[in-house]
């Protein structure tokens, strides 16, 4: 079966078709403020490329956030409307946990993951979770520090991940801290948990759907009497 992955979270704008969870083809726009324009136009050329129609596509899997309000506002719309058209499912991939699915090979098994997504200053989005994909820590955000993750780290190590991490570089020094660069969401990564899914039966209903969004927050100082 083929789902059409769309991922709008980001800076880069994304879309892949896979087949049973596998990879058939996908398209990436690395420029910025694109999405509006350059997610149709990528949408078509990997349909085409894959010589199929859009009359085989039996699901559409799109990233949830948390993320960019104006990415994911697009990538949402357009696959609602896709799924609306075709008569077919919505399923929504939650974006910390795609991160997370795309390194999980490339670490040893007690090493704990930590995808973060940039929130603004010195805050982030992020969650814990091991090899096996068990959250140790549930999805929040954080605001930054020296002491941030001592709990884990004092026993673990944590890969941190994503483009809230750089900012941890210089701020997190304790020796279990590791850093991984260049991790982004992609879609062309979306197809084994789309996939896995759809077969449980996780999809979402097209009228209430909404995806979560950065959201400001900050620790504001209390008024003066």
């Amino acid at each position: 079966m083929a789902i059409l992955c769309l991922e709008t979270s980001a800076k880069v704008c994304s879309v892949a078709l896979h087949a049973n969870g596998r990879l058939i083809t996908s398209a990436e726009a690395h420029v910025e403020q694109s999405h509006a324009t350059r997610l149709a136009p990528l949408i078509d050329d990997i349909v085409k490329l894959s010589k199929t129609d859009f009359t085989q596509v039996q699901a559409v899997a799109v990233s949830a956030g948390p993320g960019s309000y104006t990415g994911l506002r697009i990538g949402v719309s357009l696959a609602k409307g896709l799924c609306f058209a075709l008569k077919i499912p919505l399923i929504a991939i939650n974006t910390l946990e795609l991160l997370a699915y795309q390194v999980r090979n490339q670490v040893e098994e007690d090493i704990l993951l930590c995808p973060m997504i940039d929130a603004r200053r010195m805050e982030v989005y992020c969650m814990v979770v091991n090899n096996a994909f068990q959250s140790v820590q549930p999805i929040m955000p954080k605001v930054i520090d020296s002491e941030s993750f001592s709990n884990f780290l004092d026993v673990n190590q944590i890969l941190f991940f994503g483009d809230g991490a750089p900012k941890c570089k210089g701020v997190i020094h304790h020796s279990n801290a590791l850093f991984l660069d260049k991790v982004y969401p992609q879609a062309s990564k979306m197809g084994e948990l789309a996939y896995q899914k759809f077969e449980s039966g996780q999809v979402e209903d097209l009228e209430s759907f909404e995806p979560v969004y950065l959201k400001e927050f900050m620790i504001k100082p209390a008024r003066q009497s």
